[in-house]
């Protein structure tokens, strides 16, 4: 059982993972900032820096699924540590290469794939970690916590990079090194016992990757909840480029879209702030329906809105609540997936998820050659309205259980 009134940072294993994580994160929103800006300085050429944007994104695609079952079959805690040295290693690369002059876009692209790989295997054994180093009644503030750590680092860390790459072509990739560093001196300090009780070591990878999609189908709540999150990814993703060219079309410079997309981020910072609170006060059912009836509402805004700050604040709105639905969907899997499916079934999960953003931006440049910006804002409201609707009359959600509270529910720390 949880203890009463225990708080998360008195957790040591907790704070130092989150706390190298927050390092480590700002890093790679640096070296992931300066990555395009050094492909077009060296090269002139935007399918080039297509090109290494495609092999750093292609590892969501590909590796999810089959990474699932390693990460319950092997140690989490060596992945966590493997994956923070062997990204430090490959970005350690990009500045000796500059220095000697000797830098390609190949390298550049394998670069982007190493790390987009073990981006995969971090986050998969993080997530089935989490609730063997959390009691199951803080769940819902780490993944919070958490979510805060993503937000802040999208929120400082593009600004950095571009300020660090202005001083010297290296500087964000040093610093991307650095964190990876800092991140593995703090997992040192993480000795509790990650692995699995469960290991089907003798199970033929393919029958281990389609457990985990077995098990989301035969589960309403978790399988509504992926598709809602599709949909939702698919909307959002599509909206960042319909956002951009809204913006153009509205008179705004390069710099005001990037104050634009600030305040954009800014609100999800704050929302991920304020939901290790809110999720309190609220149902799940309720933050699952309701958050997607905002959505719906809140969207139709943007083809209305008669300035670029406009475009922003609502933006900021859209990404106050995502939060909230992060944390409620996020508790839910790692409460009720079995520790020993956890990395199968969340890399399930993600392949489905990033599957469906992967069209987003083919899906956003359709639109906006055949319908404009504003006629684009009007498919992606309808949208979001649709899949409101489907939330609201799932029976999966309306019957969801109450997420575990501090003070009460099984501890399913060991």
């Amino acid at each position: 059982m949880t203890v009463r009134g225990e708080s998360l940072w008195r957790n040591r294993e907790f704070a130092a993972l989150w706390s190298g994580q927050v390092v480590s994160t700002l890093g790679a929103q640096i070296s992931g900032t300066a990555m395009p800006l050094l492909v077009l300085v060296t090269t002139g050429s935007p399918s080039a820096a297509g090109i290494v944007g495609t092999a750093g994104t292609l590892p969501f695609l590909i590796a999810h699924l089959p990474a699932g079952p390693l990460v319950d079959r092997w140690d989490r805690r060596k992945i966590l540590l493997v994956s923070e040295l062997v990204a430090g290693l490959a970005l350690c690369t990009v500045p000796i290469a500059i220095w000697l002059g000797v830098l390609t876009v190949a390298q550049l692209a394998v670069v982007a794939f190493v790390r987009g790989l073990c981006f995969v295997f971090f986050g998969l054994a993080e997530r089935a970690a989490l609730p063997m180093i959390v009691p199951t009644g803080l769940l819902p503030e780490a993944v919070a916590q958490n979510e805060a750590r993503s937000r802040g680092a999208a929120l400082a860390g593009p600004p950095l990079g571009g300020l660090l790459f202005g001083i010297d072509r290296a500087a964000p990739f040093l610093a991307d090194v650095l964190g990876h560093v800092i991140a593995s001196i703090g997992l040192l300090f993480i000795r509790r016992d990650l692995r699995s009780p469960a290991r089907p070591e003798s199970e033929p990878l393919w029958q281990a990757a389609v457990a985990g999609l077995r098990w989301i189908w035969r589960h309403p709540l978790i399988r509504a909840a992926i598709l809602l999150i599709a949909v939702s990814n698919l909307v959002f993703h599509a909206l960042t480029l319909v956002l951009v060219v809204l913006a153009q079309h509205q008179g705004a410079s390069a710099a005001t879209i990037g104050v634009i997309l600030g305040i954009y981020s800014g609100g999800g910072l704050i929302g991920a702030l304020a939901a290790s609170r809110l999720h309190q006060h609220f149902t799940p059912r309720t933050v699952i329906i309701g958050v997607n009836w905002i959505w719906a509402a809140l969207l139709p805004l943007f083809a209305v809105a008669s300035s670029p700050l406009l475009l922003g604040a609502v933006g900021a709105a859209c990404a106050f609540i995502g939060p909230l639905w992060n944390v409620v969907i996020t508790t839910y899997a790692t409460v009720l997936v079995p520790d020993e499916l956890l990395g199968r079934v969340t890399s399930a999960a993600m392949t489905m998820s990033w599957g469906v953003t992967s069209l987003a931006g083919l899906g956003a440049g359709y639109l906006l050659a055949a319908l404009g910006p504003a006629g684009s804002i009007v498919v992606l409201a309808a949208v979001a309205l649709v899949t409101a609707i489907i939330a609201t009359v799932s029976p999966a959600v309306r019957h969801a259980p109450p997420l575990p509270r501090p003070d009460k529910g099984p501890d399913k720390a060991t």
